[in-house]
């Protein structure tokens, strides 16, 4: 999503890799600079989801190490979400 006034950039490539975008470009009936827009937006997306991803894999783990502490909260949760599953086993 393009927010604002828009830039140039500028790149080199070879000229395959030029000849394969603009033959791509052309079967999705698009300009090229479309086309290195979308694949930039796809890249940028990939790149958002990864780093959520990581935050919710750290975030995981710190709740999983506090847990260890019968006495935390974050075991008397893991508790009761053991109780309210009816046995579900997780690790399958």
């Amino acid at each position: 999503m393009t927010t604002g006034r828009t830039r140039s950039i500028t790149f080199r490539i070879g000229p395959d890799q030029k000849a394969k975008l603009t033959r791509l470009a052309e079967r999705e009936n698009k300009p090229v600079g479309e086309l290195m827009r979308d694949l930039a937006e796809a890249r940028l997306r990939e790149e958002e989801r990864r780093a959520w991803e990581a935050e919710a894999r750290r975030q995981a783990l710190a709740i999983a190490e506090r847990a260890k502490d019968p006495k935390s909260d974050e075991a008397r949760t893991m508790e009761w979400i053991e109780e309210v599953s009816g046995g579900v086993d997780w690790d399958s």
